[in-house]
């Protein structure tokens, strides 16, 4: 018993060591896996198995990713580094992870994104940034994740998100935004009207709750009417604008409009709400499109069957006063007597 529990904790031993698996870590051959969360970490151990995929570095003190972080491993699908106290992504912090379909960098104190800092991650798939100070994203997030379905940046400070950042995301299928100070005046209405077109092909999101102007505090964006914005500054975009009405001369010839000024806050005239708002978004139009489709199809039916009821009826009816007039014409006949009757009758009275 004692030589085959030997004999276990040498060839434990052997691998471990053959693996080269960090102090502090757990490591299975078998799954490619290392664990090294709830270690107390306060950095990416330098001696990591070049044939890991999955790698766990949740719940430490990690500050800082390095350039040669994970030039180890290459090969790495799964990246868990949240709950750390990382406040700048480098650039190149995941330049050799080509292969790298999972990213979790949530409850970090991340402020800002460098531009290229995803764009080497050609396979990523999941990319969750939320619980974080991130304040903006950048454009260029979406360069080469085009793969990406599911993005999380709930719990942020971001205030707007450009919408040409959102469009290069064409395999996204989950939007998680919740909990940010949005604005909602005219800036927002590009990333309104990409919500809507990605509601509209099946996707999911959360809420964005308003947080100003005043006046939309605490509405969800999505709900707003476009209505509320016909008078913001035109702007080119490939979604449908057939809801939204043109500007008039006062406002296109108006030069101080712009999507990055002060006076957009929400609280000039030119994004107040307008009486009596029409909800005309794209769900409304088609909703109501089919309404009217279902409501004139049934009245169709109705005048069709009132038709042939009508003419069923006339028909009816034609041939019951021919049947009458017939029989009335008979009566008569009879009562009068035909010329052959009255003939002897004038005879016996000469």
């Amino acid at each position: 018993m004692k030589g085959g529990l030997l004999l276990a904790s040498c060839l434990l031993l052997v691998s471990h060591v053959a693996w080269g698996c960090p102090e502090l870590c757990t490591c299975q051959t078998s799954s490619k896996m290392v664990d090294c969360s709830y270690k107390g970490l306060l950095e990416i151990p330098s001696n990591l198995p070049s044939q890991t995929q999955v790698l766990y570095l949740q719940a430490n003190q990690i500050r800082v990713i390095n350039y040669t972080s994970f030039t180890n491993v290459p090969g790495l699908r799964i990246l868990d580094l949240s709950n750390n106290s990382i406040s700048r992504v480098p650039p190149y912090a995941f330049h050799y992870l080509r292969f790298l379909q999972v990213l979790n960098l949530t409850n970090n104190f991340i402020q800002n994104l460098e531009g290229q800092v995803f764009t080497p991650l050609l396979a990523l798939k999941e990319l969750d940034l939320s619980y974080n100070n991130i304040s903006n994203l950048p454009e260029s997030l979406g360069n080469n994740t085009r793969n990406l379905t599911f993005l999380g940046v709930k719990n942020n400070h971001l205030q707007t998100v450009d919408r040409m950042v959102l469009e290069t995301f064409t395999n996204l299928r989950v939007l998680l935004a919740i909990s940010n100070p949005w604005q909602c005046s005219c800036p927002i209405l590009g990333l309104k009207l990409w919500l809507e077109n990605f509601l509209y092909k099946g996707g999911v999101i959360d809420e964005l709750i308003c947080t100003s102007p005043e006046t939309r505090k605490g509405k969800n964006l999505l709900q707003i009417p476009f209505e509320f914005y016909k008078s913001c500054p035109p702007f080119s975009t490939s979604f449908p604008m057939a809801n939204i009405h043109q500007h008039g001369p006062e406002h296109r010839n108006n030069g101080r409009h712009g999507y990055h000024g002060d006076h957009l806050d929400g609280s000039h005239h030119e994004c107040e709400p307008k009486p009596k708002p029409r909800p005309a978004n794209l769900r409304h139009a088609i909703a109501t499109v089919v309404i009217t489709g279902v409501v004139c199809g049934i009245v169709c039916l109705m005048m069709l069957a009132a038709a042939i009821y009508g003419c069923a009826y006339a028909a009816i009816m034609a041939k019951y006063q021919k049947e009458l007039k017939e029989v009335e014409r008979m009566a008569s006949a009879a009562e009068q007597g035909s010329p052959e009757e009255k003939e002897p009758l004038d005879s016996s009275l000469a």
